[in-house]
């Protein structure tokens, strides 16, 4: 699934530990073993971190420790990016206390906000949204268990409206109406995304595998899938952040741990995968990171920036 034109990394020797941003002590080493060694600290202006398996525990909370952290890097005017799948309504909600010190990469990269207002957007035409629409109704009528979510600017819109269905929609999705007919919607589609009870790798993927010439198609979880316009990924939403912050890709650190993370990891010098991550992301990170279960993403900042 990797980008033949762009070089896989390799994850990259640890360096030699720094005696000043190392512990001394037998038990302080044993709380950072699991942590990526610099000889230096980096010059990190921008972070930006998946949600989904990397930010977010399996209990789908942020760790205590993440707040403190954020506040700390505002101070030392480090800009911190939630790039997520998910809805901006959603994540704005989980973020509300520290939203005016955030910029959020929303919707796979196609929607990009800061300070409420709208820095960059990549819409599907209609034509192409119904389309995608026909295919999640064809997987259905043929007997998969999968749904649609149409995704646009103002809300998220859904015909199937089942419990279980309903259950997954709306972990990710704050703005969410229900329709008779998504053809019928009037928003600008931000992409559409498939959820696939099942696999969205075996099942829903293929089904779409007509639009990956002319359209971003990407596994973004693994019953998660999203169509989006061609380019349109986290990397170009993270690109543009940085040409409106002046900061360089050695400026940046990225996390991720899915396929809908590849394109960001090749935006940063400081690319970091998951210890969970999926096997085509981790070769692509330069660096890895503990696990999401284990506060990674805080604990991997914390010791890298020596904070």
């Amino acid at each position: 699934m990797t980008d033949s034109s762009t070089p896989v990394v390799a994850a990259a020797p640890a360096a030699a530990p720094d005696p000043q941003a190392i512990p001394a002590t037998p038990q302080a080493r044993a709380l950072t073993e699991d942590l990526p060694a610099f000889d230096h600290v980096p010059d990190i202006r921008l972070i930006a971190c998946d949600m989904d398996g990397t930010l977010l525990d399996d209990d789908d909370a942020v760790h205590d420790d993440f707040w403190p952290l954020v506040d700390e890097l505002h101070a030392r005017g480090i800009t911190f990016c939630p790039a997520s799948g998910r809805q901006y309504y959603n994540l704005l909600e989980r973020f509300e206390p520290i939203a005016d010190e955030v910029i959020f990469i929303a919707e796979n990269g196609t929607y990009v906000v800061r300070d409420g207002r709208e820095l960059s957007s990549d819409c599907l035409e209609r034509d192409v949204a119904r389309a995608l629409i026909d295919v999640a109704r064809g997987l259905t009528a043929g007997g998969a268990d999968v749904g649609a979510v149409l995704c646009g600017k103002t809300s998220a819109w859904i015909e199937r409206t089942d419990a279980p269905f309903r259950e997954e929609v709306d972990k990710y999705y704050h703005r969410l109406q229900v329709v008779d007919d998504l053809d019928a919607v009037d928003d600008d589609v931000l992409k559409v995304a498939i959820y696939d009870f099942v696999s969205s790798e075996r099942i829903s993927a293929p089904a779409y595998a007509g639009f990956r010439d002319t359209h971003q198609v990407v596994v973004s979880g693994e019953h998660w899938l999203d169509v989006m316009v061609a380019g349109a990924n986290k990397g170009t939403g993270l690109r543009h952040i940085q040409e409106a912050l002046g900061v360089t890709r050695d400026q940046t650190m990225v996390f991720g741990d899915f396929l809908n993370d590849l394109e960001m990891m090749d935006e940063a010098t400081y690319s970091f995968a998951m210890a969970n991550a999926h096997p085509v992301l981790a070769e692509r990170a330069r660096y890895r990171a503990p696990g999401n279960t284990d506060n990674g993403v805080v604990r991997t900042i914390r010791h890298v920036l020596g904070l």
